[in-house]
């Protein structure tokens, strides 16, 4: 109740702030506001949401979408842009702690089964995504008048856009409920293989729209030198800092979690500029650290999970706000009729999946829970269709953000109901003993939950 009315308060205060007429240089200031209100208000709001054994992560965004520019107005268009300083370092950091998951000695025995897995269903949902749109293809907003040859291409693309996972949001999810477990580590192992392989399909499903609007030839030497950096450029690059951080936790081990975000910013940036997956790269270099000097990341781990709660709390809160609910109120049937498909066709791989790769656990039956979940690679990828393809590219955006909206709420809560009920809710804490990581004195307090 106390943290209730404290947000109540912090709320109407700096509405009572923002709804004045602003004074002269307002603007400068207004984000300095919109920083600390963020940061202040999200956080009790998650703080409320754990207490109600919700996921801390669906109070973020509810509390973006609740203040944003779409209803309180609280946090303008502008402020809401200006809070997305973070998304590439939350990501980075995001990816980089599931990195540090895993562990190959642990996985070994499971990994084929786990990949299997993953592979059937992407597989499935992508070919079957892709034969629905086909069929309906005349009935959908985009480009009706399209050609049976057109028709295959721009229904591939819409397929892969809707198949995506949300890598961010899962691994936020199992950090902040401390799970460890076998249906955590196969929804993990399925997000981050779906990433891998819908970066492939995306790649090849918008040349192939390219080339058969007439836009331009076919040219399959660059598609595959172009996915050969951006796959393996990333995995290497990301290798590459992860090692030498790794000497780093070695040979230093102070200063942990500042040292790791100045990590994630060269991930995020240097990547971006070289044309890498920052959260590939960020995995790869988690990965590295965990598996080259595991005692040191048993103590990364812990020392991020202290520090990553500002940049967790503005990311998430941010990605609300910047959603435009608008688009859910002007296609929102199509968006749940699509969500509807692609909630069955994940139900439905998930149990192939499971016959397939040998799988009969409860736990592997419940994959489906964790990968309902969209948000920044969906959005990323509905912005990149929209930008190379003005006006039905613009559409199938509009859809896509629809879609997010409703998966972005829906998901997190699936995923903790899902880690709760297989029983894996804190098992990070019983697996892994958390040692002191020597990240000055404010480090060896208990770790607060993001």
């Amino acid at each position: 109740m106390n943290r209730l009315l404290a947000l109540l308060l912090v709320v109407g205060v700096t509405y009572l702030i923002t709804s004045r007429v602003p004074p002269p240089g307002f603007a400068a200031r207004g984000t300095g506001l919109a920083l600390g209100f963020t940061l202040i208000a999200a956080a009790l709001a998650g703080e409320i949401f754990g207490r109600l054994r919700l996921p801390r992560i669906t109070g973020y965004l509810l509390f973006g979408m609740l203040c944003g520019p779409y209803l309180g107005e609280i946090i303008n268009s502008a402020m809401a842009r200006e809070l997305q300083f973070v998304n590439g370092v939350a990501i980075a950091l995001i990816a980089f702690v599931a990195g540090t998951e895993f562990n190959l000695q642990r996985l070994r025995p499971r990994l084929r089964a786990m990949l299997e897995m993953g592979a059937v269903i992407i597989l499935l949902m992508w070919i079957g995504l892709w034969a629905v749109y086909w069929a309906a293809w005349p009935w959908l907003p985009l480009v009706p008048e399209a050609d049976a040859l057109q028709r295959l291409a721009l229904s591939a693309l819409l397929s892969t856009v809707t198949v995506t996972f949300s890598p961010t949001v899962t691994i936020a999810v199992i950090a902040e409920s401390r799970a460890r477990g076998p249906l955590a580590e196969l929804v993990l192992a399925v997000v981050i293989l779906g990433d891998l392989m819908l970066i492939v399909l995306f790649t090849l499903s918008s040349e192939a729209v390219r080339w058969s609007l007439g836009e331009a030839p076919l040219a399959g030497a660059g598609i595959v030198s172009g996915l050969a950096w951006e796959i393996f450029g990333s995995l290497a690059f990301g290798a590459l800092v992860g090692s030498i951080f790794a000497l780093y936790l070695r040979g230093v081990g102070r200063e942990v979690t500042v040292v790791l975000l100045g990590v994630c910013a060269l991930l995020s940036q240097l990547g971006s500029a070289l044309h890498f997956e920052p959260l590939l790269a960020a995995l790869a270099a988690g990965l590295v650290v965990e598996n080259i000097a595991p005692p040191q990341g048993d103590a990364l781990r812990d020392a991020v999970e202290r520090g990553a709660l500002p940049v967790l709390v503005i990311f998430f809160a941010a990605a609300g706000a910047n959603l435009h609910l608008a688009a859910l109120a002007e296609i929102g049937l199509l968006a749940i009729g699509v969500s509807a498909l692609r909630l069955a066709f994940i139900r439905l791989g998930t149990h192939l999946g499971c016959r397939a790769a040998g799988l009969d656990s409860p736990q592997a039956r419940m994959v489906w829970m964790g990968l309902v979940s969209q948000a920044g690679v969906t959005l990323g990828l509905a912005i990149l269709v929209a930008s190379e393809f003005p006006g039905w590219g613009e559409q199938l955006a509009t859809l896509t953000v629809a879609l997010i909206a409703l998966h972005e709420m829906v998901g997190p809560i699936l995923f903790r109901s899902a880690l709760a009920r297989a029983g894996e809710i804190g098992k990070m804490d019983e697996h892994v003993p958390a040692p002191r990581a020597r990240d000055g004195a404010g480090e060896a307090e208990a770790p607060a939950q993001a």
